[in-house]
């Protein structure tokens, strides 16, 4: 496919979140030649980006002049034909609400999630959240992007290969035309849960992971938190009704190995911390970027408890954040479980 589309392809993007990852996305749909807006709900945030044209955490990356910045919302929205949502789970229902009223649905609308994480209330996935929002009416319309795609990478052009899901193959299509270029590669799917379960679990398994370095314990014992974090993902992806295919693709191992493995993850690095005696409220209180595994625990463990699902490491993750277990006395538990066979 080309860098840039046939005149007929092009779309008129709104990006609704301008942190790195909403910054980057414009970037690549610029050089796309879409015509690309971003809104965000935070004016410090808007006034940073039009004054240098630069992410805080992305130095290197330069929004150009074609790319606008605003913080009114009904002006980034009116007139587009993509909205792209790149906010924090926390705030995408209140977001989606706002571009309810700042933009009514004209029924030809097509939306992007780009959020990885559950609803911290109601555990919901963020397509659930928006069709709940929005209505019915958008299902077809609605898609998520998803995949191992760290924006520290996807920003300096690095090859990178994600997966875009819809509820209609139509709309999987035109994301895919919508973002692909030569460094960016776009698979499409049609099983949005799962694709969704993949991103939000993953970020789970990280913060263990990142745990395991912090504690120093070595190659052998990541591999295994790993392999076991993608057993515990198909175990509720099963429940949910999602496909087992799905998860052992970009989406889920995909995306947990990168997660895992990276030094860009914000969800490692809280894990690392962790490891080496540091307290989750003071990492939270020195970051100014969002660690969605944080808030995606809580929700992985309710649910897990609520379906009778075995889900170790996500429950000594849970009890490390937020009940003050020892990271070692973690370890120590999950290694001295019953024996069993690896299938179980």
């Amino acid at each position: 496919m080309n860098e840039k589309p046939d005149k007929a392809q092009r779309e008129r993007i709104a990006i609704l979140g301008g942190g790195t990852w909403g910054c980057t996305l414009a970037v690549l749909l610029d050089r796309r030649a879409h015509e690309v807006r971003i809104w965000d709900f935070d004016p410090k945030v808007v006034e940073s980006l039009l004054e240098t044209r630069v992410p805080a955490k992305l130095p290197h990356l330069e929004l150009p002049e074609t790319v606008a910045i605003s913080n009114d919302l009904a002006e980034v929205a009116d007139g587009a034909t993509v909205i792209v949502l790149v906010v924090p789970s926390v705030g995408m229902r209140t977001t989606a609400k706002a571009l309810r009223e700042a933009r009514p649905d004209d029924g030809t609308l097509l939306y992007v999630i780009c959020t990885k994480g559950l609803d911290k209330n109601t555990y919901q996935t963020m397509s659930q959240v928006v069709l709940e929002v929005l209505g019915e009416s958008v299902r077809e319309r609605l898609g998520v992007l998803s995949g191992p795609s760290h924006a520290e990478e996807v920003a300096r052009s690095a090859p990178t290969t994600v997966t875009a899901a819809a509820y209609k193959p139509e709309t999987a299509r035109r994301i895919q035309a919508t973002f692909f270029n030569p460094t960016f590669r776009v698979y499409t799917h049609d099983d949005i849960l799962g694709v969704e379960i993949g991103a939000a679990v993953k970020n789970v398994i990280a913060i263990a992971a990142g745990i395991c370095d912090g504690l120093g314990m070595g190659d052998n014992a990541k591999a295994a938190l790993i392999t076991r974090g993608l057993a515990e993902m198909m175990r509720l992806g099963r429940k949910m009704g999602v496909r087992d295919q799905t998860l052992a693709g970009l989406a889920g191992m995909g995306d947990l190995i990168t997660t895992c493995m990276s030094p860009y993850g914000r969800n490692r690095a809280v894990g690392m911390q962790i490891g080496r005696g540091r307290k989750l409220k003071d990492i939270l209180a020195g970051m100014e970027q969002v660690a969605e595994g944080v808030r995606t625990t809580k929700s992985v463990h309710t649910l897990a408890r609520r379906r009778g699902i075995e889900m170790p490491i996500t429950e000594q993750c849970y009890r490390v954040l937020f009940r003050g277990k020892s990271p070692a006395r973690a370890v120590q538990d999950l290694m001295r479980r019953a024996a069993k066979e690896e299938g179980g």
